[in-house]
Order: C-alpha cells, then sequence, then structure tokens
C-alpha cells in the first residue's frame, strides 16, 4: 500500500509529529506493507529542507512542494499543479493531508487525478478557531472547510477531543489523537533542584502562543523565574527582567533537556491543535498550567495533572498551589500515566494502519 502525506506547515508541533510518524513508518517491518511519502513545503521562515532530510527516517520519501501559507491564487494554481503531477508519479492508494491549506489543495488535487483513492485530512487545529483573525475571515474558513467536505469527500482524523467533536458537525470523522515517543522523552529526564521556582513554555514565540499574556504572568510573579524555550518574531513582547528566552536550539533534544529543567509548565495560548510540547512536559512529569481552549483542555484534567485557567486571578491561586512540590509530583505522576494510557505515538499511529487499511 502507497501512503502520501501531503502538509504545508512542517513546523512547531507539526514538524515533530512527522518526525516521529517518519521513523514510525520507516521502521524496515512497516515498510513491508506501507510505503510512505511526505510531501511538503519548506516555504516557512523555520522550516530547513536540508535539517528535514538529516533528522526524518530515511526509510520513507520526502518530496519538497512550494506550497505558500495564505491565499494566493496565482502561487496556489502552481503548487496545484506540481501536486497533481507528483501524486500522478507516485499513483497511491491513500492520501493524508495535514492543516488547511493542504486540506484544500490535496482535496482538488486528489479529485482531479480521476482515481479512486481513500482520502483523510487531519486539521492540527481548524483555521475558524484562530482568535487573531476577523469574523468574516472565519466565517470564510468555516465555509470552506464545510464545503470541501461535502463536495470532495474523504474523512476527517481529528487529533484532539474537541476538534473531533468539531469535525463530526461537518462530515465522516475519527478520533486518533496526536501522540508522541514517550521512551525518548523520558531519556532526557534527570532530577534538578532550582533555588528558585521556574516556570516555562516550548514552542515559537508567535501570537498563536501569546507571548503578551505571558510577560504579564511574569511581571505578577518577580520572585519566580519564567524560561520561554525557543524564539520568534514577537519577541519583543517578552520584556519581564524575570523572563530567560534560550533561542532556537539545533537539536531537538537540546530542547528537551531544557523543558526537564523547568518545575511547572504552563501554556498560555490563544488557540491550538493538539499542543505536544504539553505532551512531553508531563511525560517528564511536570504540572501544567494552561489557558481553557481547545487542544489545551483536551490534554489537561483540571485539579489532576494541573490546572487549566480563564483569568489571572485564577491562575495566581493555581501558582501558589503548585508551589507545594509535593503537590507538583502528585500531578506529574498523573500526567505520565494519562499520557501513557492516550497520547503514545506508537499507539496512535497503529490505529492510523487499521484506518488506511
Amino acid at each position: 500500500m502507497k501512503v502520501v502525506h501531503i502538509v504545508e506547515a512542517l513546523a512547531g508541533g507539526v514538524n515533530t509529529y512527522f518526525k516521529e510518524l517518519s521513523f514510525f513508518f520507516g521502521d524496515a517491518e512497516i515498510k513491508q506493507g506501507i510505503e510512505t511519502t511526505i510531501i511538503y513545503s519548506a516555504n516557512r521562515v523555520e522550516v530547513d529542507s536540508r535539517k528535514i532530510n538529516t533528522e526524518f527516517s530515511k526509510g520513507v520519501s520526502l518530496v519538497e512542494l512550494n506550497m505558500v501559507r495564505e491565499f494566493s491564487p496565482f502561487q496556489d494554481l502552481k503548487s496545484l499543479l506540481q501536486l497533481i503531477k507528483e501524486l500522478r508519479r507516485i499513483q497511491p492508494d491513500v492520501i493524508h493531508l495535514h492543516s488547511s491549506k493542504a486540506g484544500v489543495l490535496g482535496r482538488i488535487a486528489c479529485f482531479l487525478l480521476f482515481k479512486k483513492t481513500k482520502l483523510f485530512y487531519t486539521p492540527h487545529g481548524y483555521a475558524f478557531l484562530r482568535t487573531d483573525t476577523p469574523n468574516l475571515n472565519k466565517k470564510f474558513y468555516r465555509a470552506i472547510e464545510s464545503s470541501f467536505q461535502g463536495i470532495f469527500g474523504g474523512t476527517t482524523i481529528a487529533c484532539g477531543d474537541t476538534e473531533y467533536e468539531i469535525a463530526k458537525n461537518i462530515g465522516k470523522s475519527h478520533l486518533l489523537r496526536n501522540g508522541i515517543d514517550i521512551k525518548k522523552v523520558q531519556k532526557y529526564i534527570s532530577k534538578n533542584n532550582n533555588a528558585i521556582l521556574t516556570i516555562g513554555i516550548l514552542g515559537r514565540i508567535t501570537s498563536a502562543r501569546n507571548p503578551t499574556l505571558f510577560n504579564e504572568i511574569a511581571l505578577r510573579h518577580s520572585n519566580l523565574n519564567f524560561v520561554w524555550i525557543g524564539d520568534g518574531e514577537l519577541k519583543p513582547l517578552l520584556t519581564a527582567p524575570n523572563i530567560r528566552i534560550t533561542g532556537w536550539f539545533l537539536d531537538r533534544e537540546d530542547a528537551l533537556t531544557a523543558l526537564n529543567t523547568i518545575d511547572i509548565y504552563i501554556q498560555t495560548s490563544l488557540w491550538e491543535g493538539l499542543p505536544l510540547a504539553i505532551l512531553e512536559a508531563m511525560v517528564m512529569q511536570k504540572p501544567v498550567l494552561a489557558t481553557n481552549i481547545i487542544g489545551n483542555k483536551d490534554i489537561v484534567v483540571h485539579n489532576e495533572t494541573g490546572f487549566l485557567f480563564n483569568d489571572l486571578a485564577e491562575l495566581d491561586n493555581y501558582i501558589e498551589i503548585l508551589k507545594d512540590e509535593e503537590v507538583r509530583h502528585r500531578f506529574g505522576k498523573k500526567g505520565l500515566e494519562r499520557c501513557q494510557y492516550l497520547f503514545d505515538s506508537t499507539k496512535n499511529f497503529t490505529q492510523l494502519i487499521t484506518l488506511y487499511k
């Protein structure tokens, strides 16, 4: 069976997801039954095709194809024609589309192949749920999602529980949660004794992660240390003197080592699909503070693996509770157990094979 994955946004958590997917499906035993190709775009500034070719499994085929994030009629048409050409060359049995742009271009390309092919689509966070776009744009994105599923068919594979509830109202769908390689992450766990309680986040400093809120929290808790593991265009918004910005690490392993050094993980996002960084922190047995939004609330169990907060007054109280080391340990243990049960990538990729077949 030939399976093609198509993705435009091969960055951040999606990059982590695909790297793990490449090693699972690139395994010699899996390869005997499934031949995997990943078609991706390197158009975003944070995507380095040389690094992808080095870090991804040699057991899958990688095809770079120019796609852009925003709507661009001329470039989108060029991308569509290139995509059709590649799909005709590969002749896949299954096409799996990831994120909005690939969801649009991939469905049209699949239709124009005039060949019966199984079609799947994973939104990784619907575009119409973003809070940084006007309401008119959101309505347009939602209309696109609904109409394209209705016209071109296919099955949505939601990466989180709330995304699944939304997907069911749009069309045929399945729930297959995002997951991580738990044993790999556990290799980077070591005991740390911070003299000052340290709260951290991992990811790109963008509007989606809400650095303004992160900065405000740090200012309110000037007696604590804060660390942002990553970098990004909105770095100037992080002005609090107790915030340390690590910058980008060349290797994911270095980022995980840095993640291990914090005491509490915080996710200040405005919107999410299903954030892998939270899962990595929970595997490292870190209690989690997270905004009460889609994605975050699909992972964090309130008052069990961490806390979901709606405002800063709530958050202040939760931070006080988590200053107790025994509470942090109890929450961390529950977080690991939850990941082992629901968010193990090996189990979830195995379920993906079942869907393909």
